[in-house]
């Protein structure tokens, strides 16, 4: 009878916005106790710590207090808060909205230990929040790339209208190379076909930072390899 009202339940996450507070919690259990019902457990730990904040802000002793709560599923519920505070203090971390004299200030001091080249693509909303962001490790010591499949998992994923490209030189100066041209257009073509904006490509290194945007060149970029307005011109012109 578990297994099925579990399958019923995990098929219920395809619509997860109208399950309560409860039901979501005893999803969560599945995990720490396999072969149980968590439905009364669920709603025993919303009645002792009144609310989901409540729960995750309960110490692992104030868990273990709760009738049904073993030291695995205390240590477990512990684990989820600790990551929840994690990703709140990494998405407040980023600025809200993007601009790019104070995004590259930012992007200054977040390159300024790192000993080792990486790649960074931000995901912007319609009005250029920034949403979200990913970091990619650099295969090529002497020049910025990321796989296709890397790039269009993190598309696909998050489903961006904007697209923010930055990279360092954690020796070297902050003007692009040949091949860091050549990555930005490679990068417009792929937001061309996704119909995402690609805003900038920004560098940091050891002198400042470089923006394709403040200097011109992303604009020349855009118009040079926009898929459609390359498509459409050949065809127009066959």
């Amino acid at each position: 009878m578990h297994e099925g009202h579990r399958k019923r339940m995990l098929e219920r996450l395809g619509d997860a916005e109208h399950l309560q507070d409860h039901e979501l919690l005893e999803i969560l259990l599945f995990n720490a106790i396999p072969r149980k019902n968590t439905n009364p457990l669920a709603h025993e730990l919303l009645t002792e710590f009144v609310s989901l904040d409540g729960l995750m802000r309960a110490s692992f002793e104030e868990l273990l207090n709760v009738d049904g709560i073993g030291t695995e599923t205390a240590a477990y519920l512990r684990c989820i808060s600790i990551l929840c505070d994690r990703l709140k203090k990494n998405s407040e971390s980023l600025p809200r909205l993007f601009n790019v004299r104070d995004f590259s200030g930012f992007l200054f001091e977040r390159y300024a230990s790192l000993q080792e080249e990486v790649v960074e693509l931000f995901a912007l909303d319609a009005q250029q929040h920034i949403l979200s962001g990913k970091r990619f490790g650099v295969r090529a010591s002497d020049r910025a790339s990321l796989a296709p499949e890397e790039v269009n998992a993190f598309l696909a994923s998050r489903r961006p209208a904007g697209l923010v490209v930055a990279h360092n030189h954690p020796k070297a100066p902050a003007a692009p190379s040949a091949a860091d041209d050549k990555f930005t257009a490679q990068m417009q073509v792929v937001c061309s076909m996704n119909n995402i904006r690609l805003y900038d490509h920004i560098i940091v290194g050891t002198d400042g930072t470089y923006s394709y945007f403040l200097v011109g060149r992303m604009e020349e970029i855009r118009r040079a390899f926009d898929l459609n307005a390359i498509v459409g011109g050949k065809i127009l012109r066959d």
